[in-house]
């Protein structure tokens, strides 16, 4: 669980910056007040150091989705290797 997290936020001055190191404490509270949105890209070792958007972490999405229930998203999921198959 003391996986630090960043994340890019639009800013005044730059189109867009990082921000972090975060707790996961930290993060929930941040996707609780809705500065942390589904499209909102994430990085963590949790994520192999890899930007992906909110929605596709699951415990992340499971946390707006609670605490959203207007903006309630699906998490996106990652196709099966049999569905690729032609």
């Amino acid at each position: 669980m003391g996986a630090g997290w960043y994340y890019m936020a639009s800013g005044w001055i730059r189109k867009t910056r990082r921000i972090g190191p975060i707790s996961e404490a930290d993060l929930l509270v941040r996707i609780d007040e809705g500065k942390i949105s589904p499209e909102t890209l994430l990085q963590s070792s949790k994520t192999k150091s890899k930007w992906v958007p909110m929605k596709a972490i699951g415990p992340a999405i499971k946390r707006w989705n609670k605490t959203h229930p207007d903006d309630v998203v699906i998490k996106e999921r990652k196709p099966k290797p049999e569905e690729h198959r032609e």
